[in-house]
């Protein structure tokens, strides 16, 4: 069984960095597609970013050219880089490993003046 295990969030201004990250454990990490979805207050939970084994990225368009979604398999741990934040950005973020049906906690990214 896998266990996620995000950090890396906090309170930014407009226009700042964060940089997330996700250890997994639990399963041979290199094996699977991994991702990282968002939820902000009162909606669903939705796919931000995934990278697929051969460390391929791919982004949703509201993230397109601000977010980075990268990977180190023997670190077992996927990283989201996250500039030029706005607003919109304000979520809780987590990781998932795609095959699984496991959520970690979660890591808190506000984006505020």
């Amino acid at each position: 069984q896998v266990q996620l295990r995000e950090s890396g969030g906090g309170l930014v201004q407009p226009g700042g960095s964060l940089r997330l990250s996700c250890v997994a454990s639990g399963i041979v990490f290199k094996s699977y597609v991994v991702g990282w979805y968002r939820q902000a207050p009162g909606k669903q939970r939705d796919m931000v970013a995934t990278i697929s084994r051969l460390s391929t990225p791919d982004y949703v368009d509201a993230v397109k050219g601000r977010f980075t979604i990268s990977r180190d398999n023997a670190k077992n741990t996927v990283y989201l880089q996250m500039d030029s934040l706005i607003p919109d950005d304000t979520a809780v973020y987590y990781c998932k490993v795609f095959g699984f049906d496991t959520w970690g906690q979660g890591t808190q990214v506000t984006v505020s003046s």
